[in-house]
């Protein structure tokens, strides 16, 4: 039976109940720990470094409000996931019609690319600092957190989680060492927390530093996350959960703003102070910081950078599980999954080194989060509509406040965002050679803002269909009163092995002496391949007497049957023989080979079963 929930490998793999007292809070957290992540990765550090080297401590008040409105969306995303036991993916594919769910998939998968790109950016650039590597190298090897990920994952939830604090942990302690070695003003620190008013660059990099920190990925991923705490499904069990989750969500991205106002204030203490204003990459900080305070501070950056980069393509490619599987319902092997995840953003980044070069990156991660910026709204909008719904929240639906802070943060992150998304556009007109901007670039950002208005006003105009929003795959049908299926026309797939015994005993079972059966056999060859019903090679005819002893030895037990062979592509032939001979049922033999084989191989039987209407039952 196929599995619905999210992230179904680890779905309530965390008992709570046998838990009391400090150890049932501690049951609870690790969930925003894996979210936290998102808010340290290489996109922040780069947005953080240029606000610190270019307005010292002025933008750190910028910092602390992204973070309250990362705290405020992320409960509400936890929210959505502990009542309605739904991840926002999920929710959303309910909610809306499928012809809005695959451009959703496509922008939310884009948005993971984006995330997982700049990760992969950073953690090559980590491991250059630190021991020398190319980038190109650094870039390949970060295809093997693939196999990381699946190893944490086999050792249940706990691991990943562990492993995931720990690198948290890592970026921590490396930045409190160095805040001691810069020794920033504590005066001055206290006084960036005093909102000011924002005009050209220093609005430019706030925008930045909000489109960074707030990210779509993690909306996604914290829904599906608290679902792998087993808990009550009562009131009491509920509010529990909401309780414990957002003291975990507090905790958390309070972390995460200590380490991105670290990274800030270690900019403005190191390099504003000593009037190095254009730190624009993350190397260049690491260059200065060597220059300035030896090799201790940037050996603890670089670290802390390979952490960071380390944890957030761990979680990155979570988040990509969970929308494939949620607004498209699509399940493929999960190594599968992570490895294209992780290729489709591997060759961006490889792509602009072998056509760019190396200091190309810089550039690539802020587009990287430009492209996340677009993301956004598709993912606060139907958030904040989902948990706002009494008929589907029911006790649980976000007070009036919640949701007034909630609307004015989302139109107030996507107002910024689009402007950010404009000057971008901008900037490119003044290339060159702006053709593709015109041909592809807007009429993408056109049907973005129709689709963006589309999400908006949908969930307040669609009343119908409210009870099938909270079924996963529909409501169970009275299967009423069972009669008799006879079979009058039946096919029979035939390859000559020790198989086809069994396949036609289970033919025959079926249909018995009233129906007709069809032998079906698939020449293979080249020459099959090339010249069809005009070959006459060796195997095609040894193949039709084969066929001819079948038929004879049914006719001699008092079957009826008559033989069909086909040439070329096995799975194309018996689904065209079925489906022009009208048969009501094929049996076919499965070999039972898998994994390597399956791909050396096919798998016919899958080919088959997709280009056919009727009932095909597998014999092993």
């Amino acid at each position: 039976m196929a599995k619905t929930e999210s992230l179904s490998e680890v779905h309530q793999s965390v008992n709570t109940d046998k838990r009391k007292g400090w150890r049932r809070i501690l049951a609870f957290i690790g969930p925003a720990y894996l979210i936290s992540v998102g808010y340290m990765d290489p996109g922040n550090w780069a947005t953080d470094l240029a606000g610190g080297s270019k307005f010292g401590y002025q933008l750190i008040w910028v910092l602390l409000m992204s973070n309250l409105i990362a705290l405020l969306l992320q409960s509400l995303s936890a929210r959505l996931g502990i009542v309605r036991g739904l991840d926002l993916a999920q929710a959303s594919k309910h909610a809306y019609p499928r012809w809005a769910n695959i451009p959703l998939f496509g922008l939310a998968q884009t948005a993971i690319i984006a995330c997982d790109l700049a990760e992969i950016i950073g953690m090559a650039i980590g491991l250059q600092l630190l021991f020398g590597l190319p980038l190109i190298w650094g870039i390949s090897i970060t295809i093997f957190d693939t196999i990381l990920l699946l190893f944490l994952l086999n050792k249940g939830m706990r691991a990943m989680e562990g492993f995931i604090v720990s690198m948290v942990f890592i970026v921590g302690i490396s930045f409190l060492v160095e805040m001691f070695i810069v020794e920033p003003s504590l005066k001055e620190v206290v006084k960036g927390f005093e909102p000011s008013i924002l005009g050209g660059d220093a609005l430019y990099i706030a925008i930045g530093i909000i489109g960074a920190t707030v990210m779509p990925h993690n909306l996604y991923l914290h829904s599906s996350l608290v679902q792998t705490r087993k808990i009550e499904r009562t009131n009491k069990g509920i509010k529990e959960a909401l309780k414990f989750n957002l003291i975990d969500t507090t905790v958390a991205l309070n972390l995460a703003f200590f380490v991105n106002a670290a990274i800030l204030i270690l900019a403005a203490a190191a390099f504003y102070k000593n009037g190095l204003h254009e730190v624009a990459e993350i190397q260049d900080a690491h260059k200065l910081l060597s220059n300035i305070f030896g090799d201790v501070a940037p050996a603890l950056f670089a670290i802390a950078l390979i952490a960071a980069g380390q944890s957030s393509t761990v979680t990155g490619t979570l988040a990509g599980q969970i929308i494939m599987e949620g607004h498209i319902n699509l399940r493929i092997q999960p190594w599968l999954r992570r490895l294209i995840t992780r290729l489709l953003a591997i060759v961006p980044a490889f792509f602009t080194i072998l056509h760019y070069g190396d200091d190309a990156l810089g550039g690539l991660l802020v587009l990287s989060q430009v492209v996340l910026s677009l993301q956004l709204g598709f993912a606060i909008i139907p958030l904040i509509h989902f948990t706002s719904d009494k008929k589907l929240m029911k006790d649980f639906a976000i007070k009036t406040w919640v949701k007034v802070l909630a609307w004015t943060s989302a139109f107030a992150i996507i107002a910024l965002n689009v402007k950010l998304v404009i000057e971008e556009i901008s900037g490119w007109t003044n290339e060159a050679n702006t053709w593709w901007i015109y041909v592809i670039v807007v009429p993408a950002v056109i049907f973005i803002v129709f689709l963006l208005l589309y999400v908006f006003f949908h969930p307040m105009i669609e009343e119908k269909n409210r009870n099938r929003q909270m079924v996963p795959h529909g409501n169970a049908l009275d299967i009423g009163k069972i009669e008799k299926i006879s079979y009058s026309k039946i096919g029979i797939a035939v390859d000559f092995s020790k198989n086809d015994r069994n396949t036609i005993r289970h033919a025959l079972i079926q249909g018995g002496k009233d129906a007709h059966y069809f032998l079906i056999h698939v020449v293979e060859t080249a020459a099959a391949r090339y010249h069809g019903q005009d070959v006459l090679d060796h195997e095609t005819q040894s193949d039709r007497e084969n066929l001819e002893k079948y038929k004879a030895n049914l006719e001699d037990l008092g079957y009826d049957s008559t033989p069909f062979i086909g040439f070329g592509s096995t799975a194309k032939e018996i689904a065209d023989i079925s489906n022009k001979n009208e048969l009501e049922l094929l049996v076919m033999g499965a070999h039972g080979h898998k994994g390597l084989k399956d791909l050396i191989f096919g798998t016919t039987v899958d080919s088959v079963r997709h280009k056919v209407n009727i009932p095909v039952l597998i014999i092993r």
